[in-house]
């Protein structure tokens, strides 16, 4: 997505984070805060860990709009996700929604990692413009590479 929105004049900013196996709240939420700097005219993309980020910043601060791709609102039973602190406590989805403009979200029945009854939760809580295919995976996160995403950029093109 990053190429094809770049030759549409946008500017991409797609940073590597730190702790990115672990994937921290404490690490990564004051990273996107003070790093990256997003305000009320961007639009956060996120991948897996990368949209529950997303979406645990739109709690507290306003942007233009998101991308959930992949994403989940559990810690699926793992000890990573269990220790991330992303799920210690509730969600604030009024909030969330509040905070931005429009919320894209992506999920795939075939996902290994998330289950989709989870991505179909959010998209409940958070009123998403909600897409589900049934062949993508994890979107190129480890079961598969993937090195186009055109229904993202098509959806996304609406907002920008």
């Amino acid at each position: 997505a990053k190429t094809e929105l770049e030759k549409m004049g946008h500017e991409v900013i797609a940073r590597t984070f730190p702790d990115n196996f672990k994937a921290r709240r404490n690490i990564w939420i004051p990273f996107l805060r003070d790093e990256l700097k997003p305000n009320e005219n961007s639009i956060l993309i996120g991948h897996s860990s990368g949209a529950v980020a997303t979406m645990r910043y739109t709690e507290e601060n306003r942007i233009k709009g998101s991308v959930l791709v992949g994403a989940h609102c559990t810690h699926l039973d793992d000890e990573n996700e269990k220790q991330s602190g992303y799920f210690d406590g509730p969600w604030n989805w009024d909030a969330i929604k509040a905070n931005q403009d429009f919320i894209l979200q992506f999920a795939s029945t075939d996902d290994p990692y998330i289950p989709v009854e989870n991505s179909r939760h959010i998209h409940t809580n958070l009123s998403t413009i909600y897409f589900e295919f049934s062949d993508k995976g994890h979107f190129g996160g480890g079961d598969r590479t993937m090195e186009t995403f055109p229904e993202l950029i098509e959806e996304l093109k609406k907002f920008i």
